[in-house]
C-alpha cells in the first residue's frame, strides 16, 4: 500500500505576507510539516505542491520531493485545497505512479508531530472511513450562541436557554492542519469533507488558526509549551 504526503504551500500569502516559510521558532514554519511527515516513517513520498520557486528550494533543503510547480488554475486564491489533491494525485498517475493513501499536510502546522500522523494513519487503517480529519472542541457550547436581530441581543437557538453547559453535546470543528484518505474514495467523491469520516481529537493547547501576527505569537508560545511537555 502506498502512500503520499503532499504539503499544499502556495506562493501568495494575503494576510502574513510569505506567511508558508516565515521563521517559526527559529526555521521556515514549512519545514515543521515536512519533518513531521519524513521523520513518521509513513510515506513513499513526501512531495510539496507549489508554485514558488523560493518555496520549492526551501521545501527541498528540508528533504522534500517538488517534482512539478502547480498549474495556473490551481496557484489562484479561488482554488480549493481538493483542486490542488486532485492535481498532483492526476499528475503522478500520469508518470505511472498510484498512491491507496493520501496525507494532505497544511504548510502552517507546527503542531503536527511523526507521532501523530502514525497515530492517525493506524486508526484509519484499522477502520473503514474513507477519511480521517483533526479537530477541537469549540471552548464554549455553540448551543449557547446570541446573535444580534434587529440591534438587539436574542438566543440564537432558545431551547438550550436553561441548559447547563456541561450537559450539551460536545460540537468540534476542523483544526486545519492535516487530513488523511484513502486516495481511491477522494477521487471518487471529489472532496475531503464528505464520505465515511473518521474523527481525530486533539487539545486546544496543540491548535490554532495562524491569519495574522497575533495569532503567529500564540502559535509560537502554544508550541514552546508543547514542546516542554514533551520533554
Amino acid at each position: 500500500m502506498r502512500k503520499i504526503a503532499i504539503i499544499t504551500a502556495r506562493g501568495g500569502s494575503k494576510r502574513i505576507p510569505r506567511k508558508n516559510i516565515k521563521e517559526f521558532c527559529g526555521k521556515p514554519i514549512l519545514a515543521y510539516s515536512i519533518e513531521a511527515a519524513r521523520e513518521s516513517g509513513l510515506f513513499d513520498t513526501v512531495m510539496v505542491s507549489t508554485d514558488d520557486g523560493e518555496i520549492a528550494e526551501i521545501a527541498r533543503q528540508y528533504g522534500a520531493q517538488v517534482p512539478f510547480y502547480r498549474s495556473e488554475k490551481t496557484a489562484n486564491d479561488f482554488a480549493t485545497t481538493n483542486d490542488v489533491l486532485l492535481e498532483v494525485l492526476a499528475e503522478y498517475e500520469k508518470r505511472g505512479e498510484r498512491y491507496e493513501i493520501g496525507c494532505c499536510l497544511y504548510p502552517t502546522a507546527p503542531f503536527v508531530t511523526a507521532c501523530k500522523l502514525q497515530d492517525a494513519m493506524a486508526q484509519l487503517l484499522g477502520s473503514d472511513a474513507d477519511t480521517l480529519i483533526p479537530v477541537v472542541s469549540f471552548s464554549y457550547p455553540p448551543q449557547r450562541a446570541m446573535i444580534v436581530r434587529e440591534g438587539r441581543l436574542v438566543f440564537e437557538y432558545p431551547q438550550y436557554l436553561d441548559s447547563r453547559s456541561q450537559d450539551l453535546e460536545p460540537h468540534y470543528h476542523d483544526v486545519g492542519q492535516f487530513y488523511l484518505f484513502r486516495t481511491e474514495a477522494f477521487q471518487r467523491n471529489q472532496k475531503l469533507m464528505i464520505g465515511n469520516i473518521l474523527p481525530y481529537v486533539i487539545s486546544e493547547m496543540e491548535v490554532q488558526d495562524i491569519d495574522n501576527q497575533t495569532d503567529w505569537e500564540i502559535a509560537e508560545m502554544k508550541y514552546r509549551v508543547m514542546k516542554e511537555q514533551q520533554a
